[in-house]
C-alpha cells in the first residue's frame, strides 16, 4: 500500500462520494439541489431535471470570523426561499440532494421533514454535512451531526437509511488541525508562532499517518463527516418502527 500523509485534501472523498451517486441517477428524474450555493454539482446532473434551491442571503467576503468564502454567487437559482419551507408540491422530486448545507440551517430537522414532504415515496435524499468543522460562512454556521443523530431523524420524518457512510477518521481530523497552523496563528495568534508550530507538526502528521493505516473505527470517535443515502418509505409508522429496532439494538 502506498504511504500517504493525512490533513489536506479532505473534502475530495465526500466530492467524490456525491459524483458517483449522481451519475448513477437515471435519465430524466426530477433533482432538487437543497442548499445549492453555486451549484457545483449542476454539471453532473445533465442527464436530470435539474432544480436549485438556496435561501440565497449569503454573500462572502473578507469577513474575519470564521472561515469564509471570498466571493459568493447567488445568480442561477431557480428557487429562493427558506430550506423548511420550499414552495413545491407534495411529492415533487424523485431524488434530493444535500450536501454541506444543515450545518448552516438552524432547524435541521425541520430541513429533513420537508424533505419526506416534497419526496415522492420511494424517492431518495443524498445529503453529506459535518460531524465536526471549524465556524465557517458565518453568521450561518450552527452546527454538526453524528451518525446517532441520522439515524434517529431520517427514520423519524419517514426515511430508511440505506448506506451510511464516515469521512475520515480521528487520525485525519488530528492531523488537519495541525496542518493548519500557520493559517490559524497568522488570522488569530502570533504570526511567527504559527509558522513554527506547522514545521514542528509535520513530524506529528507523519506519525499520525503511519497510525491511520492500522486504524480500527477511530471515526466513532470523531469524523470530519458523513455521507449518506436514504429512502423515503411509503408510512412513517415504518419510520417508528425503524426506531424501536435501533432502540432495542442500543439496549
Amino acid at each position: 500500500m502506498k504511504f500517504k500523509m493525512i490533513g489536506s485534501d479532505t473534502s475530495q472523498t465526500r466530492i467524490d462520494w456525491v459524483v458517483g451517486q449522481l451519475k448513477e441517477l437515471p435519465k430524466g428524474a426530477k433533482i432538487l439541489d437543497a442548499g445549492a450555493g453555486e451549484r457545483r454539482f449542476k454539471p453532473y446532473c445533465n442527464h436530470m431535471h435539474y432544480v436549485a434551491q438556496d435561501f440565497g442571503k449569503y454573500e462572502g467576503g473578507l469577513a474575519s470570523t470564521g472561515l469564509q468564502a471570498e466571493s459568493w454567487d447567488n445568480e442561477g437559482l431557480d428557487i429562493v426561499s427558506d430550506i423548511v419551507s420550499i414552495p413545491v408540491d407534495d411529492s415533487s422530486f424523485d431524488y434530493i440532494l444535500c450536501t454541506e448545507v444543515l450545518e448552516h440551517v438552524p432547524d435541521a430537522v425541520s430541513a429533513i421533514r420537508e424533505f419526506s414532504r416534497i419526496l415522492k415515496p420511494g424517492g431518495v435524499l443524498l445529503t453529506t454535512a459535518p460531524f465536526c468543522s471549524l465556524t465557517h460562512f458565518a453568521p450561518y454556521h450552527f452546527s454538526g451531526y453524528n451518525h446517532y443523530w441520522w439515524e434517529h431523524h431520517l427514520a423519524k420524518n419517514g426515511f430508511e437509511i440505506e448506506t451510511i457512510q464516515a469521512n475520515g477518521t480521528w487520525f485525519s481530523f488530528v492531523a488537519q488541525e495541525l496542518s493548519r497552523s500557520r493559517t490559524v496563528g497568522k488570522t488569530y495568534g502570533a504570526p511567527w508562532l504559527g509558522l513554527l508550530t506547522r514545521v514542528l507538526s509535520i513530524p506529528l502528521i507523519f506519525l499520525l499517518s503511519l497510525m491511520e493505516r492500522f486504524d480500527q473505527g477511530s471515526q466513532e470517535m470523531l469524523c470530519f463527516g458523513y455521507m449518506i443515502k436514504s429512502k423515503k418509505i411509503t408510512d412513517c409508522d415504518d419510520g417508528n418502527k425503524i426506531i424501536e429496532k435501533l432502540i432495542n439494538v442500543q439496549s
